[in-house]
């Protein structure tokens, strides 16, 4: 199979139809006929009693929040909803997470965030203490947090070749010409990747990032190598905001929880199929600027709510 070309600038056209080409990879779930519209997650507060937030394009884009998102949410912690930030974010670890969303206005502490990043970290367990991993990442990502088998991936060809797995945490600082050398690596040789981030796009200030999800499925597609996905729309990420419940004690029924998410292939369809109900918020995310009806008709992705702002 030919590359994949990313467009400059990436849009929600090529990101939607990339998610829809990979779609065999992702979970199946079953959906409502039609969604409601509402104004925003307060508007429909009283029909949940968990709400299970995606973080960007709902709580913030790029490096700032989104205009009442913080006020928004701290009346629904006010009204006594339970709040959980379920996030592909795997660049940094939970700590330095939470500093990010307090300076954001926003009042989480460590049993309110779940991110792929320890996913990820639940999943390398199954694999033997000493295996020797190459990780996609910059340093601040701190990957001795790990173990001590984790080395950082660049430009020298041999340290993908020394490696007995990869792992795709980060994309920044990532590039096509490292993609290639990952690919070619892992054409010669098959061996395990890990993926802390299966969004494809992220949405920024002005424009959309290319995410860890679009190289590992780019990779799947050109090897013999299945990825493991560590987060969203995986149910290894909803299954964690379960066990995270359960310890809590929790017994709200799965109806009346809801993942509140910008993007179909991700946020609504994981939802959906862990049993939550869903809530897209169109205005932020992957469909700003754009009308949404269109994608949810051509892809079947539907959800319960439909909101333009948090």
């Amino acid at each position: 199979m030919s590359e994949t070309k990313i467009p400059s600038p990436a849009d929600c056209n090529w990101a939607f139809n990339f998610y829809e080409n990979n779609r065999h990879r992702l979970p199946k779930a079953s959906f409502p006929k039609t969604p409601i519209r509402a104004d925003n997650l307060e508007a429909i507060a009283n029909e949940f009693d968990i709400f299970v937030l995606d973080a960007f394009g709902v709580l913030n884009v790029g490096e700032g929040p989104i205009d009442g998102a913080p006020e928004c949410i701290a009346n629904l912690q006010k009204a006594g909803k339970r709040i959980i930030v379920l996030t592909n974010g795997a660049t940094f670890n939970l700590q330095k997470s939470l500093i990010k969303y307090k300076g954001f206005g926003f009042n989480f502490e460590l049993n309110d965030v779940v991110a792929s990043r320890d996913v990820l970290a639940a999943e390398l367990e199954s694999h033997a203490s000493d295996f020797k991993w190459g990780v996609a990442a910059i340093p601040e990502a701190n990957i001795v947090d790990f173990g001590p088998n984790f080395h950082l991936l660049g430009e020298d060809q041999n340290a993908f070749d020394k490696v007995d797995g990869m792992i795709l945490l980060s994309s920044i600082g990532w590039s096509m010409d490292l993609h290639a050398k990952m690919l070619q690596s892992l054409k010669a040789k098959p061996r395990p990747l890990l993926v802390g981030n299966p969004d494809v796009v992220a949405p920024r200030e002005d424009r959309f990032s290319i995410e860890p999800g679009f190289y590992a499925h780019d990779i799947a597609n050109q090897t013999d190598v299945e990825p493991v996905f560590c987060g969203k729309p995986f149910l290894n990420s909803f299954d964690a905001v379960k066990a995270r419940l359960e310890g809590e004690g929790s017994t709200v029924p799965f109806e009346r929880i809801a993942m509140v998410g910008d993007t179909l292939h991700t946020d609504i369809l994981g939802g959906a199929a862990a049993g939550f109900r869903t809530i897209l918020v169109e205005n932020h995310g992957l469909f700003r600027g754009v009308d949404t009806a269109p994608y949810i008709d051509k892809c079947g992705i539907v959800p319960d709510y439909i909101v333009p702002t948090t």
